[in-house]
């Protein structure tokens, strides 16, 4: 036998065969984790007391069920898409190096295919089962601006890529609304307006601690490019923003003085937490607990609309501009 004919072959596997020996379990886990079921959970968090607020107290069951199902496959879509544009990205950040797609357990092509299939369901979902065409159009809406607008445009060209970019992240309030009113008002738009102002403060936590691997995947995010103080003082900004906003929701939406204490001592706290944030960059960067008020942020939109989803069933002589 000829010498050559005994050297063993490289194997030439492919990252689609390496793919579809994934035990199912394992590959059903990882198309879960293309939609980024966390990120979701909070953007639910906003939907349900928008749709309360719109009903004046409980939507149907079967309307409030699908609405959040449908909000599911529409920021599923949007999240996987971000992962397969991403992809390059995510292979060099250490806290995005276990995803799908990093990992071969989904392949770019399969990625693509499933976001694209629940872009098209989320659409006809809103449309033909929640009976909302508008909430079908905001969909898209949000899907588009995530991918396009955020990840395509924006995310890997400007510092400010978080804040107009996260716009995407402020349309289930208005989604939710379209669903049980089929229209839109001053009402969702404050809603929207409160989560857009709260996006960077809640964001630029979490990139001062993992500016490093943002610096390595050369994604300008703003702690990348300025210094702590300069992000906390912007932080401030846009965290007053919101403060105001929650209380400019009180007439607008003839809220109860139960939610308007709320929102102010809820807002004064959070604001406390960005002006201590600022103070300690002044003092010793190395030292800015980032993270602690990152989860504080989550805690902060939490407490703020779930007294969004009480208000309606408290009795009108709490209003705050009762008649």
């Amino acid at each position: 036998m000829d010498a050559m004919s005994q050297v063993p072959t490289a194997p030439t596997t492919t990252p689609a065969a390496a793919a579809s020996r994934i035990p199912l379990g394992d590959k059903v886990k990882a198309y879960v984790a293309l939609t980024k079921p966390r990120i979701i959970e909070l953007l639910l968090v906003t939907t349900v007391p928008a749709m309360i607020l719109a009903a004046d107290g409980f939507p149907r069951w079967d309307l409030l069920l699908t609405t959040v199902v449908g909000g599911y496959l529409s920021a599923g879509a949007a999240n996987a898409y971000n992962m397969y544009l991403d992809r390059d990205i995510d292979a060099v950040m250490n806290r995005t190096k276990g995803r799908p797609l990093v990992t071969g357990k989904v392949t770019p092509s399969e990625a693509l295919t499933f976001a694209s299939v629940l872009a098209v369901v989320s659409t006809a979902w809103f449309w033909f089962v929640v009976g909302s065409p508008l909430a079908s159009v905001l969909s898209v809406a949000a899907i588009v601006g995530y991918v396009v607008l955020y990840t395509m445009i924006l995310k890997r060209r400007t510092a400010q890529n978080i804040v107009w970019g996260g716009a995407a992240g402020c349309m289930p309030v208005l989604i939710g609304w379209a669903a049980v009113t089929q229209s839109l008002s001053w009402t969702p738009v404050l809603l929207f307006l409160i989560i857009f102002f709260w996006t960077p403060p809640h964001y630029w936590p979490l990139s001062m601690k993992f500016k490093r691997d943002y610096a390595r995947a050369e994604v300008p995010m703003l702690p990348v490019l300025a210094s702590s103080r300069r992000v906390a003082i912007e932080m401030i900004g846009y965290a007053a923003a919101m403060v105001v906003t929650t209380l400019v929701l009180v007439p607008v939406a003839g809220m109860t003085w139960v939610y308007a204490g709320v929102a102010a001592a809820a807002g004064a706290w959070f604001l406390t937490g960005c002006v201590r944030l600022y103070l300690r960059a002044q003092r010793d960067e190395a030292k800015l607990r980032e993270m602690r008020l990152f989860h504080d942020s989550i805690t902060y939109l939490t407490i703020v609309f779930a007294a969004v989803m009480v208000d309606p069933f408290l009795p009108e002589t709490l209003t705050v501009w009762a008649s």
